[in-house]
Formats: structure tokens, sequence, C-alpha cells
């Protein structure tokens, strides 16, 4: 009997210490104690192709060939968590159509014995596809595919914490996929050396009415990757999951492209940045940055975690910010001074920031939205 990436999830003392030596710029401040939740997400940038790549799982068009690698994937936690055992990557590139992405995924032993169409699919090891266009963290969709090809795709109209339901219903209309096995699927016997996988989401798939939105150089979509992983042991000339002492499958490892500091994917706000490259003869250059309000919308997504906690304590919202815990009413963005206020009752509450004639806000349900309007 073998075992494979067995792994006690525990805190090194080590990584600790270091941890706690560091100063961030959130140390000190009203952010105290949540610095996993603000550490900035990753960014990637997807050229633009006028050739699409097949779909076939093997990465060896010449469209990706101008696409770079993503970093290699973290924990979900951070690095308060091991490093992942094993290797991932990934890479993007888009046309007119629609968005394409590539993953490589190192592993010694390929496995999946799942295949029916939205089964679901993280109960097998997978890769995982988060995709907010629209950066408000609802109505965003997940894709989830494992070594034999096996899809589960579905739509948030907001998130789980957010007393919501996914549409399982929803099947991705024209997503191509396919994986390429480098090695054997479902044989013990072997030492493999991974799979690569290729996906194409149309953005007719991922655009709210009839007419698709096609992205224009320099916007950007929230996206995040996650590859689930199991501990497993052979028995019986079959992969199956090791179990604790309780009992049950020991936790499932979860390995992310962007850390979302908590092991949840469903936060959407923390999902990484994708910009979408297409530069154009005689047009300014395009910087690709996160933009200023991101960094606004930060102090909205304080409030909204306390006012959270403060709910599960008391079984009301907090009527004023002070309350939780923020005193001021207003803060330096980026040498920027900026007005924190908010809207509460009991059973909601909405909290706007404004720095200039934008003023963008976060409700109890935590949609993020923006208009122009200014405190009374």
């Amino acid at each position: 009997m073998k075992a494979f990436n067995y792994k006690v999830r525990a805190y090194s003392l080590i990584v600790v210490l270091t941890l706690l030596s560091q100063t961030t710029a959130y140390s000190q401040s009203i952010f105290s104690g949540k610095e996993a939740l603000f550490t900035t997400p990753r960014q990637y940038v997807a050229p633009f192709t006028n050739t699409a790549p097949v779909v076939d799982g093997k990465i060896d068009d010449a469209a990706w060939q101008s696409a770079p690698w993503t970093e290699y994937f973290k924990d979900i936690e951070g690095d308060i968590r091991p490093a992942p055992t094993w290797n991932t990557r990934a890479k993007m590139t888009w046309t007119q159509e629609g968005l394409y992405i590539a993953a490589e995924l190192v592993e010694p032993h390929v496995w999946a014995y799942l295949t029916k169409h939205d089964e679901i699919v993280f109960y097998d090891n997978d890769f995982e596809v988060f995709i907010d266009p629209d950066n408000d963290t609802h109505r965003y969709y997940e894709i989830e595919i494992n070594a034999a090809n096996t899809i589960f795709d579905l739509f948030m109209p907001k998130p789980y914490r957010n007393n919501s339901g996914a549409m399982f219903a929803y099947n991705t209309p024209g997503m191509k996929t396919a994986v390429s096995i480098q090695g054997t699927l479902n044989n013990p016997a072997d030492v493999d050396k991974g799979w690569t996988l290729e996906m194409f989401i149309p953005f007719m798939a991922v655009t709210m009415g009839n007419v698709a939105k096609v992205p224009n150089d320099g916007e950007f979509w929230r996206l995040g990757f996650s590859r689930v992983e199991w501990d497993v042991e052979i028995k019986d000339g079959k992969y199956v999951k090791l179990k604790g002492a309780n009992g049950r499958n020991l936790p499932e490892h979860n390995w992310v492209w962007s850390p979302q500091g908590l092991v949840n994917m469903h936060y959407p706000e923390r999902l990484g940045y994708v910009f979408f490259s297409k530069p154009e003869t005689g047009k300014a250059a395009v910087e690709y940055k996160i933009p200023y309000s991101e960094t606004q919308k930060k102090y909205l997504w304080l409030v909204y975690y306390r006012q959270k906690e403060y709910f599960q304590k008391n079984r009301s919202y907090a009527k004023e910010l002070k309350d939780l815990g923020i005193n001021d009413t207003e803060y330096t963005v980026e040498g920027k001074v900026n007005k924190l206020w908010m809207e509460a009752t009991s059973r909601q509450f909405m909290v706007y920031i404004m720095g200039d004639e934008t003023t963008y806000s976060v409700n109890d349900e935590g949609l993020v939205q923006t208009s122009r309007a200014t405190r009374q």
C-alpha cells in the first residue's frame, strides 16, 4: 500500500515568526488582523491573437507562444501555508469571439473517476476557473474540469455567503475543452508527468443580455484559477482518498493562482485581475494597471467583513462605523483624501467611499456599485 502527497496542514513556526516580523502597509492600521484578505491579487495581461489555438489540450499552437505563463500556484491561504507539492501554471489569449485558457498540472498519478456532466467534479482532482466579468461580485461563473475532461459549470447569481445557490442547469454555451495526459489515466502501475488542458469560453457565454460584450484594450475581468488535489493511496488497483482519525476523507488541498486569503474561492473580490491586451497602431499605449478605485474599495470590504462579524455576534448590523472600530470618516488613499460613510438598519447596510466625483458602494449582499452620489 502506497500513499501519495500526504501533508499535515499545520502552521510552520518559522513561517509564522517570519510573517510576524514583516511590516505591511496595513499593519497597525484599521486593517490589522485581516491582512490576508487585503493582499494585492495577482495580475495577468492576456495578448490578443488573430489565429485561435486549436483546443486539443496540447498547448502547442503558435498563438500560445506570445502568451506568458502565470506564476506557479500557491496555497489558497497564501504564504502561511506550505507550498504546493506539485507545480501548476496557466496562460491565456483571446480573439474577438472569446477567451482561451491553457493550464499545465504536474501530477505523478493522474486519475479521474467522474464522467458525467455536472457531477461534482471537485470530488476528483480538478482545475477550476472563476470569472466575474463586471467586477461587482454578483453574476459570476465557475467551470471545473477533471483529467477525464468531465465538466461541471455553474452560474452564481451571488456568492454562497449571501444566502445564494448555484444555477447548476447553466451550461456554458459554445465552450470547448480538451485534456492531454502525459502518461496514463487511472493507472497506479506507472508514474505520470501530469496533464494539460485547453478551454475556450465565448464572450457571449459570460455576457448578460443578447449582445456579446467583447473587452476593449486595457479592460479587465476578475478571474481566478484553482486546483483541487486530494491525498490518496492505492487499494486494489484504484486511487482511494486517505482518511483521518475521524474516518472522514482528509481535507483537499486548494492550490490557486492568486491566493484568496481564506479557504473559499467564492469571495469574488479576491480573484485575480486579467487584462485584455490589443494594442492598435496610432493609439497611445494602454497601461495595464489595477485602477485606483480598487484600492478605494478595500475600505468598503473592510466594513463589509466587520459588519458580517458584528451580525454573527449581535444578530443585527451596526448602525455606526465607530461600532465596528472605524472611528474616522476620512482616509488618505494613495495621497488622495476619501470620505467614508455608511447607512444602516438592523437588517441592511450600504457603505460608501468617495474621493472625487465617483462614489463606490458595497451593500449587505456584497454587491459593488458605482454612482455619482454624494454624502447628504
